[in-house]
């Protein structure tokens, strides 16, 4: 936990919602201000509903009345998405390092925003092999968990195709963990991401289970939800989130959909693009380009 962690976590003072945000704007890049930047806005426009998933008409009054308190940033001007070409991937795993890093996320293998899984076909087969940071051949390759790497372990087997697929949270249309969520602790913000207000959280994981597609985990030393919000600390001040930042090849896109030449919307426009387990029903706004039929 960083020192700044503890300072918010020592603080006897009830921050509002509002006002946890205010902290937001001024720059807080601790995974316990990242994550609780926001209020509870989900709003359910599938449905007709005014109201977000789960909120009485206090809180959503509050959601409509006291956007975040973020310096030039209005976030009913933004929809924010991300793109991943698997073609360009090449495990190197420094964005899931810079994420630890940037978002204070614990330093071991099991706990992650984002991922790369690798995805290897031997010659002969028709079913992948698929591994992660996580596999014990690979911690042993690094001799830390805190260094991610994959090892070699097929050099000199006959492969006939191998990628990797970089996997974070989706941050849906209609997110599943916001649904279950019995505290409108998690919520559907009006620019894209789906975010954690920690100071309603009462680590039920209820969320958790919840997400098809295993993009969220439980911070023991915190007590709550986390999960990947694109580095909202960042966006909302002009900047990539930091795995796109990092990656050397450039095989992670971010932007703004609203604007029809960002990256984004170029890489939308330009390519057949796919999205994890459409059959859900979810709408994710992570959009990948050279899938295989493997990958889930």
């Amino acid at each position: 936990m960083t020192t700044q962690d503890k300072k918010f976590e020592e603080q006897e003072v009830a921050l509002s919602r509002r006002g946890f945000l205010g902290l937001l704007g001024k720059g807080a890049v601790c995974a316990g201000a990242l994550v609780g930047a926001g209020s509870a806005v989900a709003l359910s426009e599938t449905q007709g509903s005014k109201h977000a998933f789960q909120q009485n008409d206090e809180q959503y009054a509050e959601a409509v009345n006291n956007p975040p308190k973020i310096p030039d940033y209005n976030w009913n001007d933004h929809q924010w998405a991300m793109g991943v070409d698997t073609t360009r991937c090449i495990g190197c795993l420094r964005c899931m390092e810079a994420c630890k890093m940037e978002n204070s996320v614990q330093m071991d293998a099991n706990h992650y925003r984002t991922w790369v899984e690798r995805y290897v076909y031997l010659e002969g087969s028709n079913t992948a092999i698929v591994d992660t940071q996580t596999d014990p051949k690979n911690i042993e390759n690094t001799g830390s968990e805190t260094k991610f790497r994959f090892d070699n372990r097929y050099r000199n087997a006959k492969v006939d195709k191998a990628f990797f697929v970089a996997k974070l949270c989706n941050q849906c249309e209609h997110p599943s963990c916001v649904q279950v969520c019995p505290t409108g602790a998690t919520f559907k913000s009006k620019d894209g991401p789906v975010l954690i207000d920690t100071t309603y959280c009462i680590g039920c994981q209820y969320c958790v289970q919840a997400c098809p597609y295993g993009a969220r985990s439980f911070n023991q030393s915190r007590g709550t939800a986390e999960k990947c919000n694109w580095c909202y600390h960042r966006i909302t001040k002009g900047l990539n989130p930091v795995c796109v930042e990092v990656c050397p090849t450039g095989s992670r896109i971010f932007g703004d959909r609203n604007d029809p030449e960002s990256p984004i919307s170029l890489f939308i426009r330009n390519n057949h693009v796919q999205v994890l387990k459409p059959e859900m029903g979810n709408a994710p706004n992570v959009f990948y380009i050279g899938l295989d039929k493997e990958v889930v």
